[in-house]
């Protein structure tokens, strides 16, 4: 419900324990470290920086090109469990940069391979679109009036010439055809790309060429120069797919190697970038940190294992000014949620970190969002498709893709909670199957509701939701109203609007609406009843200004002019002005979730009218499926998503808008399982 209590370390070890004390630390993998200039300002021209053998950013550059290559295979690598840090062998950063080097060599060469057989595949791929355009036989005019991209020679050479012929054209993409062999000549109809013209022509120079006229003799060479050009792509692509395998086993035979490689690499990283905020004095080594307060022993006791007892740690605890330096930086925020709720708690962080020692609202925001799609988007059928998509995409998304992962995770409880009001309302697929458990929405939609029910109309459906929202609300300023008792912010708690008084005044209003709701909206309650409920609370907001004025005065003098109490008057007018309008369109604004509720139901019944209209009353008639699919499908992808963006939308601006600080730090220790 809370973030988790956080307590800072200030530590000084002597410098030979350095090593030893980074070990321990990196082992445990509980500290979020902070630079210790931070905190003590003064003492930063005495402190020197705790210099490692490499730089972490020149190992992480390394580290991040082996990670290319693995993953060019499809291994994505993490530091496995129980590894002995006390064996970490220090790298020779020069050495593993030129294997990687050979590694990319030999990689290169591969591609550039490849790139050229695309390029002979694009080029003649060029060539057999020209051909394929070409209507009639093989003519000079047709030729010139037709072909844009290619040029077609007919002509003769020297049967001696013809295999030097072949061979200097093999690199440049063509097409060579025999059409006849004759007195010691070898008759061939010559296809290319005109971008090669000038290539070819010299070759055609140097080997004797003489052009021909094409007659009409030649057009049954046209399906040979379709087959030839077929043969030779799928040849290509025969050669492009062996050069990726080819990649791949360059790669793949030095696995095991970059996997170690990446290992040693990545810890010592992560060692380095620990003693990256040491700071280093004449004999001894200081740092600091947050980590959870339950850590505190076991770090404690890790410390003085690794030093032998010769160093001294200080506890300081978050939010007790004494004992907190000046410039000290700010608790991180640990949110402890179990694993199923991390969907709702990706909602939350999403919008922001919340303040350290405050609430964190993610249980609730599991209820309140799934209760609002629940009742925007009531249907089990279209709720099971929603379930079996997310369920889908949570195994199509491995852990890497954590973000989509916890997205299919969301569409799973959304599906649920959708299921589940469907059986309330009694609506499968758009129709009522069974009888529902709370009350018939599509009765009531098209008039004809369940006189048992104790909803009957649009009117009950929207209480139920304006209700809710006056709930969600109430939560809301209760959440504030606990963290500011937890900051201790007294005269925030009790003056602002979102304060005691600002909820005085917004029950006080509930209180007046309901009370004339019941009387027809054609009585008030009695004059000291309003007084109490929300004029008493108004009046008293007045205090609001003179309070924050006055209490600006050990901040220097006070300006008190004639003006002064014109401001304070102006402020509290607009103050309640915002009071009364921020407080009702807050509450009117959750009757979307009726309003969208009452869409989705109109909007399948609009489907199912369409369905009979196509089959002259009835509903097996295939064109009525095909309706009825295609609606169910809009509705699931229309609907959902527009029910998934409101209920969020509700939850940001009504709810969090009366307690959310979104100011906090996320807590990101450096452990052997850093992302980053």
């Amino acid at each position: 419900m809370f973030t988790t209590r956080m307590v800072r370390l200030f530590a000084v070890v002597l410098d030979h324990d350095t090593d030893r004390v980074t070990r321990e630390l990196l082992g445990l993998g509980v500290m979020q470290f902070i630079d210790i200039t931070e905190i003590k300002k003064e003492s930063h021209d005495r402190l020197n920086d705790v210099s490692p053998a490499v730089p972490a950013g020149k190992i992480a550059e390394t580290r991040k090109r082996i990670e290319g290559f693995l993953h060019s295979i499809g291994t994505h690598l993490e530091v496995p469990d129980g590894i002995d840090l006390e064996k970490r062998e220090a790298v020779d950063i020069d050495e593993v940069s030129r294997s990687l080097d050979r590694l990319s060599d030999e990689l290169e060469s591969v591609r550039q391979e490849q790139r050229t057989v695309q390029q002979e595949v694009m080029k003649l791929e060029d060539i057999s679109r020209q051909v394929e355009t070409y209507g009639g036989g093989f003519t000079d005019t047709a030729i010139q009036e037709q072909y844009s991209f290619i040029s077609i020679r007919m002509g003769s050479l020297p049967t001696t010439r013809y295999k030097q012929f072949v061979e200097e054209m093999k690199d440049i993409p063509s097409v060579i055809l025999p059409a006849s062999q004759k007195e010691e000549l070898e008759h061939l109809l010559l296809i290319f790309m005109k971008r090669d013209a000038q290539r070819v022509e010299k070759i055609l120079e140097n080997l004797d060429w003489t052009d021909e006229r094409i007659g009409e003799k030649f057009s049954s060479l046209k399906p040979n120069i379709r087959g030839d050009l077929k043969e030779r792509i799928r040849v290509l692509e025969i050669r492009k797919i062996e050069l990726a395998q080819k990649a791949q086993q360059l790669v793949e035979t030095q696995r095991e190697s970059l996997e170690n490689m990446w290992i040693r690499l990545r810890v010592n990283e992560l060692f380095s970038r620990i003693q990256s905020f040491f700071k280093r004095s004449s004999r001894t080594v200081i740092f600091s940190g947050w980590l959870p307060a339950s850590k505190q022993s076991s770090v404690a006791d890790g410390i003085v294992r690794a030093t032998g007892g010769n160093c001294y740690l200080e506890w300081l605890h978050p939010g007790k000014e004494r004992e907190v330096p000046t410039r000290g930086a700010n608790a991180p925020v640990e949110l402890r949620n179990p694993s199923f709720m991390k969907p709702f708690q990706m909602l939350v962080t999403n919008y922001g970190v919340p303040e350290y020692g405050t609430i964190d609202p993610t249980f609730f925001v599991m209820f309140s969002y799934l209760v609002m799609f629940g009742l925007m988007f009531g249907d089990v059928g279209q709720g099971a498709v929603l379930v079996l998509a997310g369920i889908a995409g949570m195994f199509s998304f491995g852990q890497k893709r954590e973000g989509l992962r916890n997205l299919s995770k969301l569409m799973v409880w959304c599906g649920a909670s959708s299921m589940i009001a469907g059986a309330l309302f009694g609506s499968y697929f758009g129709t009522a199957w069974l009888k529902p458990l709370w009350f018939d929405f599509h009765g009531i939609i098209s008039g004809h509701p369940h006189k048992t029910s104790y909803v009957k109309s649009i009117y009950d459906v929207l209480k139920i939701t304006v209700y809710f929202g006056i709930g969600i609300i109430g939560i809301g300023l209760l959440f504030n109203w606990v963290n500011l008792l937890l900051k201790q912010r007294w005269s925030e708690l009790i003056l602002d609007k979102r304060g005691l008084l600002g909820g005085w005044f917004y029950f006080g209003g509930i209180y007046i609406a309901r009370f004339m709701v019941l009387h027809d909206y054609r009585s008030l309650p009695a004059p000291d009843a309003l007084f109490y409920l929300v004029g008493m609370p108004a009046l008293l907001l007045f205090a609001k200004g003179p309070v924050h004025f006055f209490s600006r005065r050990k901040h220097g003098p006070l300006k008190f002019t004639v003006m002064t109490p014109m401001d304070f008057t102006m402020e509290w007018i607009v103050e309640l002005l915002e009071l009364f309008s921020g407080y009702l369109s807050n509450t009117l604004s959750f009757m979307r979730v009726a309003g969208l509720g009452i869409a989705h139901v109109t909007l399948m019944m609009s489907f199912f009218e369409l369905a009979r209209m196509a089959s002259g009353g009835g509903l097996m008639n295939p064109w009525s499926i095909m309706i009825l699919v295609f609606g169910n499908i809009l509705v699931i992808g229309l609907e959902g998503l527009t029910a998934g963006i409101q209920a969020l939308r509700l939850n940001y601006y009504e709810f969090f808008s009366k307690f959310f600080r979104g100011s906090g730090e996320v807590y990101s220790p450096v452990s052997l399982k850093s992302r980053e």
